[in-house]
């Protein structure tokens, strides 16, 4: 499948040549304080994520002493203590690549963008029954062992898995509080508005068709791509650069053709995530390797692999894929068997391919849509060109170690390590 036909955009006019391009606000001049923002932007967002998390574990003080410390604290943590800061990478550099400097709600909006992922991610670890988050327990282990349970018996895996359901409601619920609370001018609330609205659904949509393709048969690989968009492609890359566009106040062509370059990394992101999911190792993933097997998850690498097996009329492959995927009880071996289908197959390769030209789509795109050679946009070149390839290269644009200071403690995130899972 040479053309993505299955992710028609939701922009869907073509993108003009830049030069007929609407960036209204492209060439004004940065301010001081978003020139210093640029030469640290993680820093600068864990100081302002700092403040904001050091707020709301005081408001749920007010509640209860116990729900502050066992559970609030413990999202503050999670937030504030690992991954890449991804989304906000990408909100911030998409509203510099539009020439705006629209420093604190940018800051504020990607420290949104960390507590929807933290939801995100303690949900996923639920539902796919992870152990382990960047390296260590995932939230619903942890919650068991800090009430004294083991989150091996029946009655600590229940108390685990719904402390960490509530526990990613209230990230979300926070994430909301902060979009709400940001000074925004009138037109740019709504437009922001409404892209982390579809934002949310298509999160949610994603994850529900991820679901119910590991219980209702094999997908084609057209609708596994499909979910991949929902899943991560709009969610983890497209939403987020929008986000930035609409924080510039960018033009409809400006942010469609923006749209178009998100969209194309972003798929290429997951299929990448799908590679490290089977082939990633634990330290560099942060979590065991072939979960995505175990769990039987409808990626686009094994829906590739299953339909050229059948093509091929291997039914040696065939009988190691129906063995090995969804199977809880995988064992090294069947998982080494399942990597050698994968290889074999041409699946791997094709992949690997289909996410390089991704990548060179996405660069294209953001030719049509902003001066690459402007600071605002070889930065946001460099953010898609991270996201489409190799993920276990470091990203650029980390800025310097940032430790927290009193309130919400944490310790200092490493902005190279991965997430693990399906999302960074």
């Amino acid at each position: 499948m040479d053309r993505l036909q299955v992710v028609e955009h939701v922009c869907a006019e073509a993108p003009p040549p830049v030069s007929e391009l609407d960036g209204r606000r492209r060439h004004a001049p940065p301010s001081k304080d978003a020139q210093v923002v640029d030469a640290d932007v993680v820093g600068h967002l864990l100081r302002t994520a700092q403040a904001v998390l050091t707020e709301r574990v005081a408001e749920a003080a007010e509640c209860d002493a116990s729900f502050s410390a066992e559970l609030a604290q413990r999202v503050a943590d999670f937030t504030l203590d690992g991954g890449k800061r991804t989304r906000p990478r990408l909100l911030w550099w998409g509203m510099r690549a539009c020439g705006a400097a629209e420093t604190e709600a940018a800051l504020r909006l990607g420290v949104a963008l960390e507590l929807i992922q933290t939801c995100a991610l303690i949900h996923d670890d639920v539902m796919d029954r992870s152990r382990l988050r960047r390296g260590r327990p995932a939230m619903h282990i942890g919650l068991a062992d800090r009430a004294g349970l083991s989150p091996d018996d029946e009655r600590g895996s229940a108390f685990g898995a719904s402390a960490a359901l509530l526990a990613g409601d209230l990230a979300l619920a926070w994430a909301d509080d902060t979009l709400a609370e940001t000074p925004m001018p009138d037109p740019v609330r709504r437009r922001v508005g409404s892209l982390w609205r579809s934002m949310r659904t298509e999160m949610v949509a994603g994850q529900y068709l991820d679901l119910r393709g590991q219980v209702a048969g094999r997908p084609s690989a057209s609708q596994a791509l499909h979910t991949s968009c929902l899943k991560s492609a709009l969610y983890s890359v497209e939403r987020p650069v929008a986000i930035g566009a609409a924080l510039a106040d960018a033009g409809e062509r400006t942010t469609a053709a923006l749209c178009t370059a998100g969209r194309y990394a972003g798929i290429a992101f997951q299929l990448r995530d799908d590679l490290l999911g089977v082939f990633g190792e634990p330290g560099q993933t942060g979590k065991p390797s072939g979960d995505d097997i175990r769990e039987g998850k409808p990626t686009y690498l094994l829906a590739v692999a299953r339909t050229r097996a059948e093509a091929a009329g291997d039914h040696a492959a065939l009988a190691v894929l129906a063995l090995g995927v969804a199977n809880a009880d995988l064992t090294e071996e069947t998982l080494a068997d399942v990597r050698g289908v994968f290889e074999t197959t041409g699946a791997r390769a094709h992949v690997e391919r289909k996410a390089e030209h991704l990548c060179e789509q996405a660069v294209q795109a953001l030719g049509e849509a902003v001066d690459i050679d402007t600071h605002g946009g070889s930065r946001l070149l460099g953010m898609l060109r991270a996201v489409s390839a190799d993920r276990s290269r470091p990203f650029p644009d980390t800025g310097p170690p940032y430790g927290h200071d009193a309130g919400v403690t944490a310790p200092a995130p490493d902005p190279a390590a991965t997430e693990g899972g399906t999302r960074a």
